[in-house]
């Protein structure tokens, strides 16, 4: 059997949410990628904001996508409850619905960390350089090495030279 990459899913998933509304920021792996870091990822996080109505909305757009009934199983009082929602596709990947990291981060800390990538005419808000350098500050060798690519990507874009 077949299963289809992340990747494959994503653009259809951010055209729904957009379609809909959803009030989202891509966040993890994703936007590693989506910053240049090549790298492979077993699922889409996706940072949310948890109120009832967009939780409504990230179902109904999920449900466009996949057509699943277990999406249904998904409560506006989940995300609240528990760090990350987990959903297995029927695809065979993961979407991570996160609508807070801890105490540290909220979904309104991100509106001002929102860089939009375009890809094949949809609008995808990213969390920008600086604020995944602030969520990557654990022990994961994984986020020792992102935020290093992230530290010299923000020189860059700062045009210092170390």
């Amino acid at each position: 059997m077949h299963r289809k990459t992340p990747d494959e899913g994503f653009l259809k998933i951010c055209n729904a949410f957009n379609r809909r509304g959803v009030e989202y920021i891509v966040i993890g792996g994703f936007a590693m990628i989506m910053h240049g870091l090549p790298r492979t990822t077993v699922d889409i996080d996706f940072f949310i904001n948890g109120s009832p109505d967009n939780m409504e909305k990230i179902k109904d757009s999920l449900k466009e996508v996949f057509n699943d009934e277990e999406i249904e199983g998904i409560s506006p009082s989940d995300v609240s409850e528990y760090s990350v929602i987990r959903y297995g596709t029927p695809d065979g990947f993961y979407i991570d619905l996160i609508g807070k990291l801890g105490e540290a981060f909220k979904f309104d800390d991100f509106k001002s960390h929102i860089e939009t990538f375009e890809i094949n005419h949809i609008d995808i808000p990213v969390c920008d350089v600086e604020m995944l350098i602030k969520m990557k500050q654990t022990v994961r060798t994984k986020d020792i090495t992102d935020i290093e690519f992230l530290q010299e990507k923000l020189r860059q874009k700062k045009g210092i030279d170390y």
